[in-house]
C-alpha cells in the first residue's frame, strides 16, 4: 500500500519542497527524479505507474523551480547537490537511485560524484554534456523575446530549438510533443512566478559534466535525433563512468520523455530493478555502436512506433 507525502524543506535559508510516493517494504531503494529547469513536482505521473510497485518514488520543486524559492544569481550546482542531499537524509535513506534528465543530470552527477556511497543506481537521460556557443546564441535570441513580453514568440523559438524537426528524421509525435513544449513554455512563464529566472538561469548554466565516475552502476540514454546534444556525445559522456551502459531510443530527440513516456519509464524501472534490459518489450539489440573508451556497452532501441 502506498501513501503520498509532501514535505518542505530548507537550504542555504531557501525554501524547497519534495514528494515521495512511498512504497513500505519495497526492495529497491528510493528513486529520486530530477527533471529539467521547468520540471515540476507533479510532472512524472508516468515513473510513479512504472516504478510506484518496486520502489518509492520522489520528485522535486528544487530552489529556482517550480513553487520554491528563486535561486539568487551566480548559485552553482553545490547548492542543488545539498537540496537533494537534504531530501535524501529526510527520508532516512542510506542510498537512493538517482534518475535525471537534461538540466537536472548536472545536479544528479554532482551527487554521484560528491558522495558515491549514497547512490545505488544513476540513470541520465538526454545529458547536456556538449553544447556549443552557436546554440547559446539561438537560444539567447529566443529569450530575449522575453524584453518585450513576447511569451508567446519565445515559445515557438525554444521549442523549435530544442526538438528535431527535419521531416527526414522521424519522431514519434513530433507535432503533439511539439505543440505541447510550446504550451508548457507560455503556461510556466505566465503563472510560474520565477519561471523566467529559471529560464535565464539555464540558458547561462554551465554544467560540469566532466572528472569521470566510479563506484556507480550507471545507464545513460539519449532520443536518437536528439539536437541539444548529439548521441556521440552523450556516448562519450557515458564512456567516463566506469562499466555504465549507453542507450539510444528510436524515433525521438531531446524530448524523448514526452515523446515516448512510457519506454523510458519502462526502462529506467528495469535498470533499478537489476532486471534485464535486452527483454524490455520496446527494446531489440543492434549492433553496438563504436566506444571512444573501453569499459562501456553500447546499444540502441528500436525505432519502433506505437
Amino acid at each position: 500500500m502506498t501513501e503520498e507525502i509532501i514535505r518542505t524543506l530548507t537550504v542555504d535559508g531557501l525554501r524547497f519542497r519534495y514528494r515521495a510516493l512511498l512504497r513500505p517494504g519495497a526492495r529497491a531503494e528510493p528513486v529520486v527524479i530530477l527533471g529539467g529547469a521547468l520540471q515540476g513536482i507533479h510532472g512524472w505521473p508516468q515513473m510513479d505507474e512504472h516504478l510506484g510497485p518496486h520502489a518509492t518514488v520522489v520528485t522535486a520543486d528544487l530552489p529556482g523551480m517550480g513553487g520554491a524559492d528563486p535561486l539568487p544569481p551566480g548559485t552553482g550546482d553545490d547548492l542543488l547537490r545539498a537540496a537533494v542531499t537534504a531530501v535524501m537524509d529526510d527520508l532516512g535513506a542510506r542510498r537512493v537511485n538517482l534518475y535525471a534528465f537534461s538540466y537536472g543530470t548536472s545536479i544528479a552527477f554532482a551527487c554521484a560524484r560528491h558522495d558515491p556511497a549514497r547512490v545505488a543506481r544513476l540513470v541520465l537521460g538526454g545529458v547536456p554534456s556538449h553544447i556549443t556557443d552557436a546554440q547559446r546564441d539561438d537560444w539567447g535570441r529566443a529569450v530575449d523575446r522575453l524584453d518585450t513580453g513576447d511569451v508567446t514568440g519565445l515559445a515557438r523559438l525554444t521549442a523549435d530549438a530544442l526538438m528535431c524537426l527535419d521531416p527526414d528524421r522521424p519522431v514519434h509525435r513530433r507535432d503533439l510533443a511539439l505543440r505541447y513544449v510550446r504550451r508548457s513554455f507560455v503556461q510556466a512563464l505566465t503563472h510560474s512566478p520565477h519561471a523566467e529566472r529559471s529560464l535565464r538561469r539555464s540558458l547561462e548554466h554551465r554544467p560540469d559534466f566532466s572528472g569521470g565516475l566510479s563506484g556507480v552502476p550507471a545507464l545513460v540514454f539519449a532520443g536518437e535525433h536528439d539536437t541539444v546534444t548529439a548521441p556521440e556525445h552523450q556516448r562519450a559522456f557515458a564512456a567516463t563512468i566506469e562499466g555504465s551502459r549507453f542507450l539510444t531510443i528510436g524515433e525521438s530527440d531531446h524530448w524523448v520523455v514526452l515523446e515516448r513516456p512510457d519506454d523510458v519509464a519502462d526502462l529506467v524501472a528495469r535498470f533499478m530493478t537489476d532486471r534485464p534490459l535486452e527483454d524490455a518489450p520496446a527494446l531489440r539489440p543492434v549492433a553496438p555502436l563504436p566506444r571512444p573508451r573501453a569499459g562501456t556497452a553500447d546499444r540502441a532501441l528500436p525505432r519502433a512506433g506505437g
